[in-house]
């Protein structure tokens, strides 16, 4: 029985040291004084469409801190006022150990820049967040147009801010793709068409579905023939079929294989016929030669014609 109130006698004195402990820290940091703010921005590697000046601005409206007893300052309730900003992500508030107002701020990234069917215009982050344009400056992020974009979102436009946000991702972390794909049109509600900066063509991408594979196929397109008969050739290149692109040439269609090894038979195939034209020309050249015996030695070696394929 005496070592349960040994025990409990033990358990009083700790809460109250605890308490004594926590009613002097607290006196102690009533009598410290926010000594300055410093301010940190981070989140965004190329676009800032917060600086040092907007969040001075709306700390501005909380009052002065410098100089204000830390207790006073309700850090909480200044960084709901700071993340009511569209392109704040996240901002934390705490005091460091000289007393310094230390405000850290997370910006949102835009992926996208979305132009409605309506005309509207808006950025896109990462997490599908709706961010408004800016005055400051124009962020250099892939281009969708024809969004079909009412007051509210449906569920079919949330699917298709998806597939936007994924597409666009993968082009603007592609420095290749970044700097050639121009502005991506929104087509029969899920399919998306390429306009590119180098060829007057349209490239018929399709669904999201697959789409690095769909990269790699038009990649392998541009370096194979279109570096060879030039980016102008061809009106529409369509990726939307498993396997190959048709390729529509200015009148005609030419379904060009995705694979390494029908380029190599379709250039099997102009070497078998060039070689059947020097022998065409060979074979004439004998019968002629066989035909004329009362001609010269010199003449006899000699054949009528050469053709020559350029």
């Amino acid at each position: 029985m005496w070592k349960q109130r040994i025990i409990q006698a033990i358990w009083i004195l700790v809460g109250a040291g605890t308490i004594v402990l926590l009613v002097a820290a607290m006196q102690k940091k009533s009598d410290k004084f926010c000594s300055d703010v410093q301010i940190e921005i981070t989140g965004a590697t190329e676009h800032v469409f917060v600086d040092e000046k907007d969040i001075k601005e709306i700390l501005k409206g909380k009052g002065s801190f410098t100089g204000v007893s830390m207790t006073r300052v309700d850090l909480r309730n200044i960084e709901e006022e700071l993340e009511k900003d569209a392109w704040i992500k996240n901002a934390e508030l705490f005091f460091d150990n000289k007393q310094v107002l230390q405000v850290k701020i997370t910006e949102r990234e835009p992926v996208a820049r979305i132009f409605t069917v309506m005309g509207n215009s808006f950025y896109l982050d990462s997490s599908g967040k709706i961010l408004p344009l800016s005055e400051k400056l124009t962020a250099r992020v892939p281009v969708f147009t024809g969004f079909p974009f009412g007051k509210k979102l449906s569920a079919p436009d949330s699917a298709l801010l998806k597939d936007v946000i994924g597409l666009s991702n993968y082009i603007y972390t592609d420095s290749f793709w970044n700097a050639q794909i121009a502005q991506i049109d929104i087509v029969n509600g899920n399919e998306f068409d390429m306009v590119p900066v180098i060829g007057n063509h349209i490239i018929r991408f399709g669904d999201v579905s697959d789409k690095e594979k769909k990269f790699k196929k038009l990649f392998s397109f541009y370096k194979n023939v279109s570096t060879r008969v030039g980016f102008d050739k061809y009106e529409t290149i369509n990726l939307k079929y498993d396997g190959q692109i048709v390729a529509t040439k200015r009148g005609a269609i030419v379904p060009i294989a995705d694979s390494a090894s029908a380029i190599q038979q379709l250039q099997t195939s102009l070497e078998a016929m060039q070689a059947m034209t020097r022998d065409t020309v060979q074979t004439r050249s004998n019968v002629v030669q066989s035909g004329n015996n009362n001609r010269t030695a010199q003449q006899q070696r000699q054949p009528r014609a050469v053709m020559r394929r350029n």
